[in-house]
């Protein structure tokens, strides 16, 4: 698994390097944080949809655990897996620590992204990460209890000619499933961890 996650960072370095002018200035579609500040109002999750085992979940599923959110979609060029090869590093480095919290990748683009999709690409970046899905009608309603953003743009390179533009933050959740911080997806591994830590240790 190592090795493997090694290689998944490699090709995301290079895919950061060769995309990431071109996704920003021909597209304007740059990375998007949360719409809230790290210690904002309160608000708790909720959502309805399907994992990528094809289960329903919802989020008292998850009561009892740290939950650590991030909205992308599995087109996405660079951005989204950089956040998920952040995720499953954190997970990895917080060892037996890590059962105490549960990553979820929630899909920005359920047209392409069903939950059989979902299941050949998250797991290739770790075995604790579940990938929801959902009708168009669940997502845009998680994405607004969430307070994240989503737009669909034209891409003439992309399969089936469009993009999706998507905030780009993980956003944390307490074991009550009440928010409690935001992360970048592009933060150092090590500063998740040692927050988790002190949170989950507390």
């Amino acid at each position: 698994m190592k090795m493997v996650r090694i290689a998944l960072w490699s090709m995301v370095a290079v895919a950061v390097v060769i995309v990431a002018t071109l996704w920003m200035t021909e597209r304007d579609q740059g990375p998007v944080a949360a719409r809230l500040a790290p210690e904002g109002e309160g608000f708790s999750a909720d959502f309805e949809l399907t994992d990528h085992n094809g289960m329903v979940q919802t989020e008292e599923d998850f009561r009892g655990r740290w939950m650590l959110v991030f909205f992308g979609f599995t087109n996405c060029p660079d951005v989204c897996p950089m956040g998920l090869a952040t995720i499953a590093q954190v997970m990895d480095d917080l060892g037996s620590q890590s059962a105490g919290v549960q990553p979820l990748f929630i899909t920005v683009d359920p047209e392409r992204d069903t939950p059989s999709v979902l299941a050949e690409y998250i797991p290739q970046f770790g075995p604790g990460i579940l990938g929801l899905s959902g009708s168009s009608e669940q997502i845009e309603r998680t994405a607004k209890s969430f307070n994240i953003y989503y737009q669909k743009v034209d891409d003439a390179s992309a399969p089936e000619n469009y993009s999706v533009g998507h905030t780009s933050s993980f956003l944390l959740f307490d074991p009550q499933g009440e928010f409690v911080r935001i992360y970048e997806y592009d933060q150092d591994p090590a500063r998740i961890v040692s927050d988790l830590r002190d949170r989950i240790g507390a």
